[in-house]
């Protein structure tokens, strides 16, 4: 992998600031501003405390793996994921994805991220498949939704796609930990491949 940005979510946020939402500070959508703030500051150790970065990182890995043909679509190399290759190096990815996230974090460069990933036989980039989602030129919104059961949450963030003119909901779990919430998976990142997917090829066809 070159580069890994677990969260298209906090592409989301950085790409257009992220705003404070004084009402919400304890809550699930606080906990995503404490995240962003954390990169903003390179406070790794905070960020740990608002994201569960083996938790996301794992679900993206399989989530990744089950969408071979988008992978082939949108990046040089996504055709190796046929046959599950990428499911039987799931603990070596996940463990190099965690490593690409606290490079990341600690610097602010995707480039030092991509850097501190070890090169292996399959070469996907998790930051890349980001970025096809949420580019550099992306916005965020605002908060489309939150929907809280019992001690989980799942908060919905509304990203501008300017690339296909339009916008993309990215969907986050997360789960309350004693006085704070903390990120566990993207669950639509399956979803938001093939949607990107689609827009790509008719983006090429056109």
């Amino acid at each position: 992998m070159k580069k890994l940005l677990l969260l298209v979510v906090l592409l989301a946020l950085a790409a257009g600031g992220y705003y404070y939402y004084r009402n919400l500070k304890q809550g699930p959508s606080g906990a995503l501003v404490s995240a962003a703030a954390a990169v903003q500051t390179h406070d790794m150790a905070m960020f740990e405390k608002y994201v569960d970065v083996s938790s996301v990182t794992s679900h993206l890995v399989d989530d990744v793996a089950q969408q071979s043909s988008a992978l082939t679509s949108l990046m040089p190399g996504g055709s190796l994921m046929m046959g599950g290759a990428m499911r039987l190096l799931k603990p070596a990815l996940a463990k190099a994805a965690h490593q690409e996230v606290q490079r990341y974090v600690e610097t602010g460069s995707l480039e030092a991220a991509a850097a501190a990933a070890p090169k292996r036989m399959v070469s996907v980039s998790l930051t890349g498949l980001a970025n096809k989602i949420v580019s550099p030129d992306s916005e965020f919104k605002g908060i489309k939704y939150t929907r809280e059961e019992g001690d989980n949450a799942f908060v919905g963030l509304e990203v501008t796609q300017p690339k296909y003119d339009t916008t993309m909901v990215v969907e986050v779990k997360m789960r309350r930990l004693g006085d704070h919430w903390q990120m566990t998976q993207i669950t639509n990142s399956a979803e938001l491949l093939r949607g990107v997917a689609r827009l790509e090829k008719k983006r090429l066809l056109n």
